[in-house]
């Protein structure tokens, strides 16, 4: 059951939404209006089981994730 983000695009409200299914009638909360457009949202992932979690970067803790030498993080 995924949660969906929307906007309105009548009054502009953005809302979620857990959708059962395809068939479902999604319409704002605000102003009841059926036409909506669904929005791209961020994810996230939880750690993994043996408590740690994988990293895309080897940067050090409070560097942004830029290269050695290149920001003045070292």
């Amino acid at each position: 059951m995924p949660i969906y983000e929307y906007v309105c695009n009548d009054c502009e409200a953005r809302y979620e939404r857990i959708v059962m299914s395809a068939k479902q009638k999604i319409e704002c909360p605000k102003c009841a209006s059926k036409r909506h457009t669904l929005q791209l949202s961020v994810f996230s992932a939880g750690k993994s089981s043996s408590g740690s979690a994988s990293s895309a970067s080897s940067a050090p803790a409070g560097c942004g994730g830029c290269t050695p030498n290149t920001c003045g993080c070292n």
